[in-house]
């Protein structure tokens, strides 16, 4: 006998079992319930939770091209906890949304990369949803979306007027691209010059396209974390769609800007071959993209050393890249030889 469901291009069965391989790799025996369920942390005297949702955006096109699926969780879940983190907040639990076409093996790899983002994010992955919508996708497209919560005293969040001149600018390396502007990429990489996912540049140390465009997002908890706990951090932009002058200014109260100078830390080569086979000026590129520095902290001069210790401490992650002044007219200052 015929299911109609299944006639019509939805195979319950298989939504079945994606509940239970994440229940199977989380132990969280709530999955597949109506509602994800998580009890607030004891200790807390004034407690605010910090919502973020959001994607990856176009960077997923590029898993279908590659047939690699298990990377771009990880994206999705630090989109959303290193938002989570500009805020003060620890990121506490995350809940994925898998639409797609037909539900198969590539929703499994996509739900390792999830997993793996919640542990690096020490946060518990409590529930989602995976549906499958014949008619609104191919069966090999699929979109994601991502939701997480965190949690911080009231008085320990962050707050733009506790930020002063002098103040001093740490800049946490990046990763990669992150998941912002493939929009942009693909069409540098893919339209203007008809590269291929496979394809391997000379500039690029032997890897391939597909793999420097789809490294995974940093996820910053482990780095940014303990510096929250101690309250050593003022003030966090995180480094996302419309780069440097963008995010940084978000962080700020109207009258201070901030001064980087870009030739500190050691940029990765994606971005020399962005700007390359894209002939995009530089100072584009750092109102594009991050260019090597996935989140600025801002910390009081006395903490400075201390600050970098902490975030250095196995290996170099972090550099002085400049400090808060009085606004006169730019809302960003970036100096370097090569501007």
């Amino acid at each position: 006998m015929s299911n109609p469901y299944q006639d019509a291009g939805v195979d319950i069965q298989s939504g079945y079992k994606i509940s239970k391989f994440v229940k199977q790799n989380t132990h969280n025996k709530n999955i597949g319930n109506f509602g994800g369920v998580y009890e607030i942390p004891e200790g807390y005297k004034h407690p605010v939770l910090v919502s973020s949702d959001d994607g990856v955006g176009t960077k997923l096109l590029l898993t279908n091209e590659a047939k690699k699926w298990d990377t771009i969780g990880i994206d999705l879940v630090a989109m959303c906890v290193n938002d989570i983190l500009s805020q003060g907040a620890i990121p506490q639990y995350f809940l994925d949304y898998i639409s797609t076409g037909k539900i198969d093996h590539k929703v499994e790899e996509i739900l390792k990369g999830v997993i793996a983002g919640c542990n690096q994010a020490n946060a518990a992955l409590i529930g989602g949803e995976t549906a499958e919508m014949p008619g609104v996708y191919s069966e090999k497209d699929y979109d994601l979306a991502g939701f997480s919560v965190g949690i911080c005293e009231k008085d320990g969040l962050l707050q733009k007027q506790n930020l002063k001149a002098g103040d001093v600018l740490i800049g946490i390396t990046s990763s990669g691209i992150h998941s912002n502007g493939y929009s942009l990429v693909r069409k540098i990489f893919f339209q203007d010059h008809n590269f291929s996912i496979n394809d391997v540049l000379p500039e690029a140390s032997g890897k391939t396209l597909g793999e420097l465009l789809l490294t995974p997002t940093k996820i910053y908890v482990e780095d940014v974390v303990p510096l929250l706990e101690e309250r050593l951090i003022k003030g966090i932009s995180h480094i996302t769609g419309g780069g440097f002058l963008e995010n940084i200014p978000r962080m700020l109260p109207d009258d201070l800007t901030a001064s980087i100078n870009v030739d500190v830390w050691p940029k990765l080569p994606i971005f020399d071959i962005l700007q390359k086979y894209g002939q995009l000026e530089l100072s584009d590129m750092y109102n594009i993209f991050n260019m090597g520095i996935g989140m600025v902290i801002a910390v009081d001069p006395a903490r400075e050393i201390e600050v970098l210790e902490l975030l250095n401490e196995t290996k170099t992650n972090a550099y002085t890249i400049g400090e808060l002044v009085p606004k006169e007219s730019q809302s960003l200052i970036l100096k370097g030889d090569k501007l």
